[in-house]
């Protein structure tokens, strides 16, 4: 059955909205809502030409504060914030689960999950320039040895049967790229991105440049789409408030 059948069927009406995600490629199905976001946090402005960046965020234009405000704002729901720490967990699985329960069993197309990304997890936020750069690799303790979370499935439509393993849907297609097109969230966090730079600094010493310099590079190369807040923990309490419902994804 395809999403537009699926989605009738469950009392959304016919065709199944379809927006621009973070790498241009159609959505898939969002309620009106969900839709608005996308389009919203797509024209939002994100911070990204650095030349160095401090330990600490301590100013607005250090950070996507916009992005962040819209997130916050978001009417729709239900909302979920899956906390993300560790590159070798199955978190992108389980966001991809939360979706399809919410939308095609539980009949929510408005469903919103949004990842608080930091620790090791981070890495997966950096594009693959920055993994051969700096050898992030190594930091993934032999899970990955390219960034394979910001590579989606070759052939995977969101027309796909929400049945098929290896579909759009299914869990051969976990990854960061096949979630944002669904209309999840990254938020990607300063803190960790020093911490990352610095674990830089210190393995490859004066040639790999200056802590601060480092991370402004790595602040360069997020991801499209991606939602830079100073402190995922601190912003873990931000997002409650906004009435997220909290999951821990390790």
């Amino acid at each position: 059955m395809n999403l537009s059948r699926r989605l009738a069927l469950l009392g959304f009406g016919g065709a199944a909205a379809l927006v621009a995600g973070p790498s241009g490629a159609a959505a898939g199905p969002g309620g009106p809502a969900l839709a608005a976001l996308s389009r919203r946090l797509a024209a939002a402005p994100r911070r990204r030409g650095f030349a160095a960046v401090p330990l600490v965020v301590d100013r607005p234009d250090l950070w996507d504060h916009e992005a962040s405000a819209i997130l916050l704002d978001y009417p729709g729901g239900p909302k979920q914030v899956w906390e993300c720490t560790d590159i070798a967990a199955a978190w992108p699985n389980l966001m991809r689960e939360a979706l399809n329960g919410q939308v095609f069993a539980h009949g929510h197309p408005d469903f919103l999950a949004v990842a608080a990304v930091h620790g090791t997890a981070h890495l997966a936020l950096f594009s693959q320039a920055m993994w051969d750069k700096y050898g992030l690799a190594a930091n993934t303790r032999g899970v990955l040895s390219r960034n394979e979370m910001i590579v989606e499935r070759q052939g995977v439509s969101p027309e796909d049967d929400i049945q098929l393993p290896d579909g759009f849907y299914g869990p051969g297609n976990n990854n960061i790229v096949s979630l944002q097109r669904r209309g999840a969230v990254f938020v990607a966090c300063h803190d960790s991105i020093h911490a990352i730079a610095r674990g830089i600094r210190a393995a490859r010493g004066a040639e790999a440049g200056a802590a601060d310099e480092v991370a402004a590079e790595l602040t360069n190369n997020l991801i499209p789409g991606t939602v830079l807040v100073p402190s995922v923990v601190a912003y873990l309490a931000e997002v409650q408030r906004a009435g997220f419902t909290y999951a821990k994804a390790a």
